[in-house]
């Protein structure tokens, strides 16, 4: 009976597999792991990749020009304010059961221009037409100290007058909290309506007062460095929301 050859637990390792030397002697584990050493060195692809780092002349998703230190990106194109514009409309409408004594005052500038749509697309809704106006704020401010002297907007008022009337302020963006103050004393002097609602297109949040929107197009977490702007094409010849990083302002 012939015996089983036990195979060897040491064994020669080429020099094509690793460049150690004939001579030295590797246990079969080790002779494995060297093979696999040998394969990957050959074959690259089949190893994992390393990670290249970004070339520095590289175009990101938000161009940023020499010229200007901060980027700039789009939030809200023309179809997505039209579209938030549209459902805060039905939301209005829904929330006081038609259009019934409501009259809807834009804060200028840009809140002017939003009322005026949002009032339009409740009166095609509604089959007739909704009043709109304009409330300026200027002289009840809280900052006429602070900052240098501002134009006089024009306050604008429906005829049928605000005194028991559902009133819809109406702006761009809510952010400190104190325009909205600011057209609520405003609004105070002009009559005492029933109800005042607020609506805005972009909310970003950072409230210094304790003031909550009704009705918003755009929930935007914004950090202090940040700044909104609403371009509209009433006054800039297109509609779309900015955002970028830029010093504080407080409205």
């Amino acid at each position: 009976m012939a015996r089983r050859r036990i195979p060897s637990a040491f064994a020669y390792v080429s020099s094509t597999d690793c460049p150690l030397d004939q001579s030295q002697i590797v246990p079969r584990k080790a002779r494995r792991c060297r093979l696999l050493y040998g394969i990957c060195k050959r074959h690259p692809l089949t190893s994992r990749p390393v990670r290249r780092r970004r070339r520095s002349g590289s175009v990101s998703s938000v161009q940023r020009s020499p010229s200007s230190p901060t980027a700039r990106r789009v939030v809200l194109d023309a179809a997505d304010i039209t579209r938030a514009l549209t459902r805060i409309s039905h939301e209005i409408l829904e929330r006081n059961k038609g259009s019934a004594d409501l009259v809807v005052l834009g804060i200028p500038t840009r809140g002017v221009a939003l009322a005026r749509r949002i009032a339009s697309v409740m009166g095609q809704v509604e089959a007739h037409d909704v009043p709109s106006g304009s409330l300026d704020i200027t002289m009840y401010r809280d900052d006429l100290r602070l900052r240098p002297a501002r134009t006089l907007e024009p306050t604008e008022i429906p005829p049928r007058g605000v005194d028991g009337a559902v009133v819809v302020l109406v702006d761009d963006v809510l952010f400190s909290g104190r325009t909205v103050r600011a057209a609520l004393d405003a609004l105070g002097d002009v009559g005492r309506p029933r109800v005042v609602q607020l609506a805005v297109l972009v909310d970003r949040g950072h409230r210094q007062l304790p003031i909550r929107a009704d009705f918003v197009g755009k929930n935007l977490p914004t950090s202090l460095l940040e700044t909104v702007q609403v371009s509209l094409d009433e006054y800039d010849g297109d509609d779309a929301v900015l955002i970028s990083a830029a010093k504080e302002t407080g409205s």
